[in-house]
């Protein structure tokens, strides 16, 4: 190879180093799209529940598999994946995904995206085919690409060069499951009363980081890296907020059921005693400390608190009356405030 031949090939070297990075980037900052895309990646058979561990603030199971168990003795090989026609002038590329070097196939919810090895006059990476299918081939001229393949928020990417055989990848996606669900006792709290956000790392990492999913809802399924997770379950809009770290393994699903220690609390202000609630009230509900925990308007207002002691404040009419409550986990009911 003479000194020009050298030159192009580590300028093509660079240029997909530089694109490995770019792809990590966009999968921290294209977080909650990804969402959408998780629901249905599962078998059906994955969807028991896990009981929750009284008087802890987080159960976790890794029981369930994200691939089927392993398959009764070795039976012939099954040929490989057969490569289309290839018109002259043309290169099939043949891909494939799996969780690890000696872990099953990903047979769904892969998305690959193949692009161009060099950047554009913008210095943007062209993207020239996307495929949905779990071991597609793709057609291309000869050149050289970079391969990402995303199965959630994991992924991974490769360069890739293409001259005139066809050449078959294995991408190595490390992915695992959690699937979130949050309860008081042992009722469940209903979809849309509760919401988690999922961090990297673990809580005890004091390094401030944003959500990698926002708002993930009850018994939706978020595929992530191996590794471990912090999760931050609002219940309401109140005070009850748990914090949890979990582990996420390769080809697990783990259920993680976070069990708030809380309650639903209505607040009346009444002339009497079991008497009709007084409109246009303005509440404000506080820590004995004096910290606000909630503020509204309204005859019947409710909120959601955590277990602990309480004061609250009912003006209406230019006149303030408060009183001193208690919270107790499950407990939901009513708080009046006498206007006297």
């Amino acid at each position: 190879m003479d000194g020009r031949g050298v030159i192009g090939v580590r300028c093509w070297a660079a240029h997909a180093a530089a694109w490995l990075v770019l792809v990590a980037v966009a999968i921290l900052t294209h977080s909650t799209s990804a969402l959408s895309q998780t629901h249905n990646l599962l078998p059906p058979e994955l969807t028991s529940p896990v009981p929750t561990a009284p008087g802890t603030g987080v159960a976790t199971s890794p029981g369930a598999t994200l691939v089927p168990p392993p398959p009764p003795p070795p039976q012939p090989s099954s040929p490989p994946q057969p490569v289309p026609m290839i018109p002259p002038g043309q290169v099939a590329l043949a891909v494939s995904a799996r969780y690890g070097r000696e872990a099953p196939a990903i047979n769904s919810g892969v998305v690959w995206r193949v692009y161009t090895g060099r950047p554009d006059a913008a210095g943007a990476f062209r993207l020239v085919k996307e495929d949905r299918a779990p071991s597609p081939t793709f057609v291309l001229p000869p050149g050289n690409y970079v391969v990402h393949a995303s199965l959630g928020l994991a992924s991974a990417a490769k360069a890739v060069q293409l001259r005139a055989e066809t050449v078959r990848e294995v991408f190595e996606i490390p992915a695992g499951a959690i699937r979130l669900e949050g309860r008081v006792g042992d009722v469940r709290i209903p979809s849309g009363q509760i919401s988690f956000d999922i961090f990297t790392g673990s809580q005890f990492n004091t390094a401030e980081r944003r959500p990698i999913a926002h708002n993930v809802m009850t018994g939706d399924v978020v595929l992530l890296p191996e590794g471990t997770y912090y999760i931050v379950s609002n219940y309401g809009d109140g005070n009850s907020v748990v914090r949890s770290d979990v582990r996420v393994q390769t080809a697990k699903l783990t259920d993680v059921v976070v069990n708030h220690r809380a309650a639903l609390i209505t607040l009346k202000l009444v002339n009497d005693t079991q008497g009709e609630a007084l409109a246009n009230t303005q509440w404000t509900v506080l820590t004995p400390g004096g910290d606000v925990i909630k503020e509204s308007i309204g005859a019947f207002p409710r909120v959601v608190l955590a277990e602990g002691d309480y004061h609250v404040i009912a003006r209406n009419e230019g006149k303030t009356f408060q009183r001193d409550f208690k919270v107790i986990p499950g407990v939901d009911g009513e708080v009046e405030v006498l206007a006297r």
